[in-house]
Order: structure tokens, then sequence, then C-alpha cells
């Protein structure tokens, strides 16, 4: 196996050693699918958990389903508990990943003590100050594949035969809900809340404290 992905295999081995209760938050981007693989080749059955909203495009519901009968994955979907307002993303795009995101994957991680994402440095301009292990509020956070590259990523997926979320075949290189999401850009999260100050920027689950 290449250093860089057996140090990332090793860096999930160690989480689960350390901690009892971990799950790995799976959006079914690329990403996240390498770190589902990385993490099911050490422990088949071990805890993951999505957050999906309303407004995920259809090809995410289908290739979610896909992939988990693929993989027999053990997961548990998390949903927000209220509606939002119709164009909510739009006018107040913050408070609709409050809403829709954030607040789910609180209730998502309120009862682990560890959680194992797919975050990566060089995805663009706000995701260059991540640690491999963070700890806040008594929730640890583990990105195993943070120093990798996008074609790193794609080497893998290559490497391994992954599937992967169809939209990437149309020139998309990050995937969340349909209104924020547009294909291309200079850096991988450009297309991500493209004209307005949230372009490239974060939905809030690995920017505010959860637990």
């Amino acid at each position: 196996m290449d250093p860089k992905f057996e140090h990332s295999k090793n860096v999930i081995k160690e989480c689960l050693d350390r901690y009892d209760k971990v799950a790995v938050a799976c959006s079914f981007g690329k990403d996240s699918m390498v770190v589902v693989h990385l993490a099911i080749s050490i422990q088949p059955d071990i805890p993951i958990f999505t957050i999906m909203t309303p407004l995920k495009p259809k090809e995410t519901f289908e290739y979610k389903d896909k992939m988990i009968e693929l993989w027999n994955l053990n997961i548990t979907e998390y949903r927000a508990k209220k509606d939002v307002p119709d164009g909510l993303w739009k006018t107040l795009p913050d408070e609709c990943c409050r809403i829709l995101k954030v607040e789910p994957t609180r209730e998502a991680v309120k009862d682990l003590d560890a959680w194992v994402t797919g975050l990566r440095c060089t995805e663009g301009r706000t995701r260059t100050e991540y640690q491999e292990w963070e700890l806040k509020g008594g929730l640890m956070k583990v990105n195993p594949v943070l120093y990798w590259t996008e074609a790193d990523t794609w080497r893998y997926i290559a490497v391994n035969q992954i599937p992967v979320h169809p939209w990437y075949a149309e020139g998309y290189r990050s995937i969340g809900c349909a209104p924020c999401s547009t294909p291309g850009g200079e850096n991988e999260r450009d297309g991500r809340w493209k004209g307005t100050s949230k372009c490239g920027g974060e939905c809030g689950i690995h920017t505010q404290q959860l637990k």
C-alpha cells in the first residue's frame, strides 16, 4: 500500500484503539467514500452516519442507497427536525446550513467519543489550518486524509475501483446541496455557494463546536 494510504489507515486504527464510541461521517462525496473504504477494511461494521437534506440532489440519494447495499454499510441517517423556508439557502445560507446540516450533526455526535471525517487541507481557502487530531469540547475529530491531494483521492479510488457520485463526471469537484453546488473552480470548493459571500466556505460542521 502507498505510504500515504497506509498512514491514513493507521490513523483510523489508532482512533478505534483509543476510543470506544467512534463513527465515520459520510457525505457520499469522493473523500468521504475513501475514508469509509479505509474504515470498513479495518472494521466492516464500523458505525457510519450521514446528514441528508431535502436540498441534496436526487443523484446523491440514489448513490447513497447504492453504496449502502454494495458495501453493506452500518449507517444511520440524520435529517433536520424542522423545515427551512423556500430560498433560505440564497438569502441566509449560514442559517440554512445551521438548520439542515449543523444541528443534525450535533445529534449524530452527541454520544460519541470521536468521529472520523474526510476533510482535506488542500480543498480550499478555509481548510488550511486543520490538524489530524482535533479535540473540541470533549469530542475528538479525526481527519485521516487531511494531507492528501485531490489527485491522491482519485488515485485511491481508481486503485480500489470505488464507484463515485455521477456528478463528478459532469465537472463537479465538491458536491453538497444542489442549489449550492456548481461545477469547476480553481480550487475544489470554489463551486460551493458560488455568487455569495460564503463562496468556497464551510457549512459549519467543521468550524463550530458540536458537543
